[in-house]
C-alpha cells in the first residue's frame, strides 16, 4: 500500500520561495508517475505539476515558469520548488502516486 508524506509547507511572503517534498513508501517509486495537486479554500483540487518516470514534466498554466517539479528515485522523493509565490498560491498541497494521496501540507502566501 502506497504511503506518501509531504513536508515543507509554511507561511511565506509574496515573492518568496518554498520547496515541498513528498517521500513515498510501499511502491516501486521509479515506475510511477508523480504529481502535485493543490486545493484552496472553497475550490476544487487541481493539478499543479506532474513528472513521468522518464523525467518529462507538465505544469498548470498558473504556475508555469515559477514552479519546478523534480524527482530523486534513489530517495523515493518528489519535490516541488515554488518561486515567486503569490497569494493565489495559498492552498493545501498534496502529493499523488500509485492511486494514493498524501495528507497534504499547507502553503500560505501572505504579507
Amino acid at each position: 500500500q502506497v504511503q506518501l508524506v509531504e513536508s515543507g509547507g509554511g507561511l511565506v511572503q509574496p515573492g518568496g520561495s518554498l520547496r515541498l517534498s513528498c517521500k513515498a513508501s510501499g511502491i516501486i517509486f521509479s515506475i510511477y508517475d508523480m504529481a502535485w495537486y493543490r486545493q484552496a479554500p472553497g475550490k476544487r483540487r487541481e493539478l499543479v505539476a506532474a513528472i513521468g518516470t522518464g523525467g518529462s514534466t507538465n505544469y498548470a498554466d498558473p504556475v508555469k515558469g515559477r514552479f519546478t517539479i523534480s524527482r530523486d528515485n534513489a530517495k523515493n522523493t518528489v519535490y516541488l520548488q515554488m518561486n515567486s509565490l503569490k497569494p493565489d498560491d495559498t492552498a493545501v498541497y498534496y502529493c499523488k502516486a500509485g492511486g494514493g494521496w498524501g495528507q497534504g501540507t499547507l502553503v500560505t502566501v501572505s504579507s
